[in-house]
C-alpha cells in the first residue's frame, strides 16, 4: 500500500506547475505585506505586559483617564568638598536649571528643594533632585525632550564643580531606546550578509546562496503582515518583529538548505532535474514539515505562561516558522525547477579551483564527496567502535557543563542591564543610590465611588501613617486623583534598590499588612511589584510549559518515526543540550567568566524571562537537525540497511548541511550577543552556544553512540500502538522501481 507523503505531493505539484506556484507565493507575500501595513500591528497596552496584582493596578490607571505625562529628574550633586544645598553656589545652580528648562517651553510643574513643596535632598545635603514634567502626552515626549537635555547640559558647563545630569521617562525613551534600536538595526544588517557569506562558502554558488536568504526574507515579510491581523486579537510586544527576523532567518535558511542539498545530491547521482526535486520533496520536504510542526508546538508552549509578552512572542514566532515551512514546501521546488542546474554555478568553487590549478576545491576542504563527509566519517568510526565510552565521555562533558545550572539565579530587568557607555544609565544609578526608589516608587491604586470624600481621604491618611510606621517605606508620598474622582494613585518610596530583597519585602508588607487594614481592595504596581508578579507568574507556569513541550514533542516524534525509543532518547538528548547551555550561561553571565572578552559587567543573576524563553526556542530549533538526521537514518534503515550502517549513512550524508546550518544559526544568534541590553546578550549567547553544542557533541557523538548501543531496539513500538500511521521518510516511487532495476 502506498504511503501518503504530503510534502512530496506539494513539492511535486509545485515543480510541475512552477509558474503557478511562484505566482501564488508572490501574491500571498504581497497581499499579506500590503494589507498588514494598512492594518498596522497592534502593540500591547502597558498593563497587558504585566501579571497579577500589578497588571490590574495598571489597567485601572489606564482606564481612569489620568493624563499620561513623562516625569523627568535633574540630579544636582557636589563632586567633592563640602558644597551642600545650603551653599549659594549650589542654590544658584539649582535655580539656573529651573530657569533653563522652563525657558524651553516644554516643561511644567518644576519643583526644586527651595520651593514650598520641595523636591528631595539627601540627609548630608550634598545631593538634590529637581523634578518636572514634560508638556503634552507621555508617548510623544521623547520627541520634545532634546532642547531640555541641551538646556541642562548648558547649566552643567557653567557649574563644573557640581554634577548636573538629567534622567527620566522622556530622556530614557530618547537616549536608551534609540541606542537599542540602533543595536537591533546593526544586528539585523549584519546577520543577512553574514548568512549570505556562509552560504557562498558552503555552496560556492551565488544562486544557491541567495535563494535561501530571499525565501527566508519573503517568509518574514509575509509573517509580519499576518501578525498585523492576529495582533488585533492578541496584542504583541514591540520587540516581537525583531525576534521574528532572528528566528525566521535561522529556520528559513535551514529549511532551504535541507532541500537544496538533497536536490543537488540526487543530481550528482545522475537523477534528472524533476526526479531530483521529487526525491528532495519526499525526503527533505518531509523532514522540514515534521521539524516545522515540532518547532511551532514548542513555541506554542509560551501561551501557557499567561504572560502577554511571551504569548505575543509565541504568536510571532509561530507565524514566521509557518510561513518558512510553507515557502520551503511550495515555492522552493518551483524555484529549483525553474533555475535548474544554474543554481549550482560555481562562483566561489570555480574561482578557487582556477586560481590553484585545480589543486584545491572547496569540497575537498570540507571533506565532502558524493554528499558524504569524510571528516564526520572519521569522527564516527571511533564513536561507533566504542559507543559506551563515547556516551560516557560526551554525556559526562555535557552533564558537567550543566552542573552550574543548579545554581541558576534569576532577577528582574533593571538599569544595570544596559551595558556600554550610556551616561543616562549612570545617572539613574546615582539617583537611585541617593534617593532609594526615588525614580521607581511603589504605586498604590485604589478605586471608589468618590476618593475625595472625607471618610476616604481619612483612610488614605491612615494608609500613609501605617506605611511609614513599618520602616520599609519613605517620603515622598504623593496622591493624585483622576478627573472623575473615582481612582486615587498613591506613589510612595520604598527602601532598598528597587530590585533587592529589601524592596520586595516592602511590597509584600504593603500588600499583606498595610493595604488590607487601611485600603482593602487596592492594588500595587511599580517596578518592584511588576518584577515580583512577573517572576511569580513564571514560577507557576514553568511546569506547564515544560510538560506541554515535552509531551507534544514526544507524541510528534512517536508518530513521525513509529518508535517509543527514538522519541524518549531524542527528548533526553535535547534536555541534556539545553542543560549544558544553561550551565555555560550561568558561568559566563552569572559568575562573570569572560566578561572582558564579551564586553559586559555581570549583575550576578540571569534576567528572569531568559531561561524559559531559551528552553522553548532551543527545544524547537534543536529538532531541526535532529529530525533531519533521523529522517535520513530511517530512510536508510527502511531501504534494508542495518541500524549501524544506517546511522553512518544518515549522519555522514547530512553532515555538510547540518554543519552549514549550525554555523549560520550560531552567527545569526551571536550578532544579538553584541546588543547593549544584557538580557539580549544572554539570549544571543545562550542560543549560539546551545546550537553549537547540539550540532557537534550531541549530533556527532551522543546520537550515533546511543543508537549504536540500542541497535534494532531503536525502532521499538509496542503492539498496542500498531495503529499509528506509517510515514515514509524516503521516496516511495523509488522503492517501487528498485526491483525492476535489479531484475
Amino acid at each position: 500500500m502506498r504511503q501518503r507523503n504530503l510534502a512530496a505531493a506539494i513539492g511535486g505539484w509545485s515543480a510541475r506547475h512552477r509558474w503557478w506556484a511562484l505566482l501564488i507565493w508572490v501574491v500571498f507575500v504581497a497581499v499579506a505585506t500590503v494589507a498588514g501595513n494598512a492594518v498596522g500591528t497592534a502593540e500591547m497596552e502597558r498593563w497587558e505586559a504585566l501579571n497579577g496584582d500589578s497588571r490590574e493596578a495598571l489597567r485601572i490607571l489606564d482606564e481612569a483617564g489620568f493624563p499620561r505625562v513623562a516625569g523627568e529628574f535633574v540630579l544636582v550633586q557636589a563632586r567633592q568638598g563640602s558644597l551642600t544645598a545650603d551653599d549659594p553656589r549650589f542654590r544658584q545652580a539649582v535655580l539656573d536649571v529651573k530657569s533653563a528648562v522652563e525657558a524651553t517651553g516644554e516643561v511644567q510643574n518644576v519643583r526644586t528643594p527651595y520651593d514650598p513643596e520641595p523636591s528631595p535632598v539627601t540627609q548630608d545635603r550634598r545631593t538634590a533632585l529637581i523634578r518636572f514634567e514634560m508638556k503634552g502626552d507621555a508617548a510623544t515626549a521623547k520627541d520634545r525632550v532634546r532642547p531640555v537635555l541641551d538646556a541642562v547640559a548648558g547649566v552643567q558647563r557653567a557649574h563644573p564643580e557640581l554634577r548636573i545630569e538629567q534622567a527620566g521617562d522622556a530622556s530614557s525613551d530618547l537616549l536608551i531606546n534609540e541606542a537599542i534600536d540602533r543595536d537591533f538595526m546593526r544586528a539585523e544588517q549584519l546577520s543577512i550578509p553574514i548568512t549570505v557569506g556562509i552560504l557562498l562558502a558552503a555552496f560556492g554558488a551565488l544562486l544557491a546562496a541567495v535563494v535561501p536568504v530571499a525565501l527566508a526574507m519573503t517568509a518574514i515579510f509575509a509573517a509580519t503582515g499576518l501578525l498585523a491581523f492576529t495582533s488585533q486579537l492578541l496584542h504583541v510586544h514591540s520587540l516581537t518583529a525583531n525576534l521574528m527576523l532572528c528566528i525566521g532567518l535561522a529556520v528559513g535558511v535551514d529549511y532551504s538548505l535541507f532541500y537544496i542539498m538533497r536536490q543537488r545530491e540526487e543530481r550528482a547521482k545522475g537523477r534528472d532535474p524533476r526526479r531530483a526535486i521529487e526525491i528532495a520533496a519526499a525526503t527533505s520536504g518531509r523532514a522540514v514539515l515534521i521539524s516545522g510542526i515540532t518547532v511551532m508546538v514548542a513555541m506554542a508552549g509560551m501561551f501557557l505562561t499567561g504572560s502577554g509578552i511571551f504569548m505575543g512572542f509565541a504568536e510571532g514566532t509561530i507565524l514566521v516558522v509557518f510561513t518558512a515551512v510553507l515557502g520551503s514546501l511550495t515555492v522552493l521546488p518551483a524555484l529549483l525547477s525553474l533555475i535548474g542546474d544554474k543554481i549550482d554555478s560555481r562562483l566561489i568553487h570555480g574561482t578557487v579551483g582556477a586560481a590553484t590549478g585545480g589543486r584545491i576545491t572547496w569540497r575537498r576542504v570540507l571533506g565532502v564527496r558524493g554528499g558524504e563527509s569524510r571528516l564526520w566519517s572519521a569522527i564516527l568510526k571511533p564513536v561507533l567502535r566504542r559507543p559506551g565510552l563515547s556516551v560516557v565521555v560526551a554525556g559526562g562533558l555535557l552533564a558537567a557543563l550543566a552542573v552550574p545550572a543548579l545554581g541558576l539565579k534569576t532577577g528582574p530587568e533593571s538599569i544595570d542591564d544596559l551595558q556600554g557607555d550610556y551616561s543616562i544609565a549612570e545617572t539613574f544609578k546615582r539617583i537611585n543610590s541617593a534617593f532609594p526608589s526615588g525614580t521607581d516608587p511603589a504605586v498604590v491604586v485604589v478605586k471608589a465611588a468618590d476618593v475625595t470624600a472625607p471618610e476616604f481621604t481619612a483612610r488614605i491618611e491612615e494608609f500613609k501613617r501605617r506605611a511609614l510606621a513599618t520602616g520599609q517605606t519613605n517620603e515622598p508620598i504623593n496622591v493624585v486623583v483622576n478627573p472623575d474622582k473615582t481612582v486615587a494613585m498613591i506613589t510612595i518610596g520604598i527602601k532598598g534598590t528597587g530590585t533587592d530583597a529589601v524592596s520586595e519585602q516592602a511590597i509584600r508588607t504593603l500588600r499583606e499588612q498595610v493595604i488590607p487594614e487601611t485600603l482593602p481592595g487596592a492594588h500595587v504596581t511599580g517596578m518592584t511589584a511588576n518584577g515580583m508578579d512577573f517572576g511569580e507568574q513564571l514560577r507557576r507556569s514553568l511546569p506547564l510549559v515544560f510538560g506541554f513541550v515535552l509531551l507534544f514533542a514526544f507524541l510528534l516524534l512517536l508518530v513521525s518515526f513509529r518508535s517509543v525509543v527514538i522519541a524518549i532518547t531524542s527528548i533526553a538528548l535535547n534536555l541534556l543540550s539545553v542543560g549544558a547551555a544553561y550551565g555555560v550561561l550561568v558561568l559566563v553571565f552569572q559568575k562573570g567568566y569572560g566578561e572582558s572578552l564579551l564586553g559586559f559587567r555581570s549583575t550576578g543573576e540571569i534576567t528572569d524571562w531568559v531561561p524559559l524563553f531559551l528552553f522553548v526556542i532551543l527545544f524547537g530549533l534543536s529538532m531541526d537537525y535532529h529530525v533531519f538526521i533521523l529522517s535520513r537514518i530511517r530512510e536508510a534503515y527502511d531501504r534494508g540497511m542495518r541500524t549501524e550502517d544506517a546511522v553512518v549513512t544518515g549522519i555522514t550524508s547530512t553532515a555538510a548541511v547540518v554543519t552549514s546550518a549550525a554555523i549560520i544559526m550560531v552567527a545569526v544568534f551571536a550578532t544579538f550577543a553584541t546588543l547593549s541590553l544584557l538580557q539580549f546578550k544572554e539570549l544571543g549567547f545562550g542560543l549560539a552556544v546551545a546550537v553549537l553544542i547540539d550540532a557537534t557533541i550531541v549530533r556527532a557523538v551522543l546520537l550515533p553512540a546511543a543508537m549504536r548501543l540500542l541497535g534494532d531496539r531503536n525502532w521499538y513500538l509496542p503492539r498496542w500502538l500498531g495503529w499509528l500511521p506509517t510515514l515514509s521518510h524516503g521516496d516511495e516511487q523509488e522503492k517501487e522501481r528498485t526491483p525492476a532495476l535489479v531484475g
